[in-house]
């Protein structure tokens, strides 16, 4: 069976401005990603995150209409317009139609949301978060953790800020405590600045010596910023380096930001 084309990875800017229903798949990265800027008047908003490590390629589908194809692990799509309704939203297995998994989900007018496909091929799950898409009160930003991972466990997860980085901020309270697989920390108040995500398994304390799941890069967070930060499998060579070296790696995507 031939594979469709990619909506997502158009291969010239003519093939880009023909596709109404346009998606960007996003490398992973513990950056910000572009996220949505104010929801269309009565559309519901949805993103697709790829945090399978063993699933492959995918492509999802919303319906009997594609949303994204080609979307590899740590991938994820900008927000896509979709009407409000009781949609089936599907990963299958990129070009051949076979459903990995699939959910009935009801999209409201004036929300947004991000899709999750989880978990190993042999029991995928896809679980819909719904999204913060008003901007954070002036001087502080919001931060929600959502713990994709299948190997790392329960963690705790802290936001480090820049002026304690080098003493991994030994007196800071962690921003999510004993974390567990699938769940999600809901929106936590911050004030605005540049900060570093440490990752460590649930328990352990965070010092500057402490071996850590994720030690990510400083990020800066401007005034409004809205957050989801999804950790999922650090990305391994083998299934035997993945046994010995559970790691994290985040992906920090953009809800909304200060107008």
């Amino acid at each position: 069976t031939p594979t469709p084309p990619h909506p997502g990875q158009p291969s010239t800017p003519s093939a880009t401005h023909r596709r109404a229903a346009r998606v960007a798949a996003m490398a992973l990265a513990a950056l910000g990603l572009s996220g949505c800027q104010g929801i269309a008047m009565n559309s519901a908003q949805l993103r697709v995150v790829d945090a399978s490590p063993d699933a492959g390629v995918i492509d999802s589908y919303q319906n009997s209409s594609a949303l994204a194809y080609n979307l590899g692990f740590g991938t994820m799509t900008s927000y896509i317009p979709m009407s409000p309704g009781v949609y089936n939203l599907a990963a299958e297995k990129a070009g051949t139609r076979q459903v990995l998994s699939s959910s009935t989900e009801t999209l409201a007018a004036n929300k947004q949301y991000t899709e999750i496909i989880g978990s190993g091929v042999a029991n995928m799950q896809q679980t819909l978060f719904l999204d913060e898409s008003t901007p954070a009160p002036a001087g502080r930003i919001a931060v929600r953790v959502i713990n994709a991972t299948t190997r790392a466990g329960a963690v705790d997860v802290y936001l480090v800020p820049m002026a304690s980085t080098a003493s991994k901020a030994m007196s800071a309270s962690p921003l999510a405590v004993n974390l567990g697989v699938g769940a999600n920390s809901g929106y936590i108040d911050l004030p605005e600045g540049t900060y570093a995500i440490d990752v460590v398994p649930a328990g352990t304390v965070l010092a500057s010596s402490t071996v850590t799941l994720l030690s990510g890069a400083q990020v800066a967070y401007a005034s409004g910023a809205v957050r989801t930060v999804v950790l999922i499998d650090q990305q391994v060579p083998s299934a035997q380096h993945a046994a010995l070296t559970p790691g994290v790696q985040a992906i920090v995507a953009a809800d909304a930001d200060a107008q």
